[in-house]
C-alpha cells in the first residue's frame, strides 16, 4: 500500500507543535475559539464557511476536521456538500472572472497584426 502524503496527526505531533512554539500555538487556538464562537453567525454556519474555504485551500485536514464539526453541530450531508459546491463555483468563478485578462491580451495581439 501506497504512504499518503498527508500522515495522520497524533497527539506527539500536536505536542511536540506546541513545545516548539507554545505562545504563538496557545494564541492559536484562543484566535479559533473566538473565530467559531456563536455571534452575529451561529457556529453550525462558520462551520460550514469553513468545510467550503477548505475545499477552496484544499486542505485535507481542514476538510476532514471542519466536515466533522459542522456534522457535530447540526449540518446534514446536504448542507455540507452544497458547501462543497459553493466552494467549487468559486475556485471555477475565479477562473471565469479572469478570463478577462487574457481576452484584453488577446486583443492587444490582435489589434498588432
Amino acid at each position: 500500500m501506497a504512504e499518503s502524503l498527508y500522515h495522520p496527526t497524533t497527539r506527539e505531533i500536536a505536542q511536540r507543535r506546541k513545545e516548539l512554539a507554545p505562545q504563538t500555538h496557545d494564541a492559536f487556538e484562543a484566535f479559533s475559539k473566538a473565530v467559531f464562537a456563536d455571534g452575529a453567525l451561529p457556529e453550525k454556519t462558520k462551520q460550514l464557511i469553513a468545510v467550503a474555504v477548505a475545499h477552496t485551500t484544499q486542505c485535507p485536514y481542514c476538510i476532514q476536521g471542519h466536515t466533522t464539526l459542522a456534522h457535530r453541530k447540526g449540518a446534514t450531508d446536504e448542507e455540507i456538500m452544497e458547501a462543497v459546491w459553493v466552494a467549487a463555483e468559486m475556485r471555477a468563478g475565479g477562473s471565469y472572472a479572469h478570463s478577462t485578462i487574457a481576452l484584453e491580451a488577446l486583443e492587444r495581439l490582435h489589434q498588432h497584426l
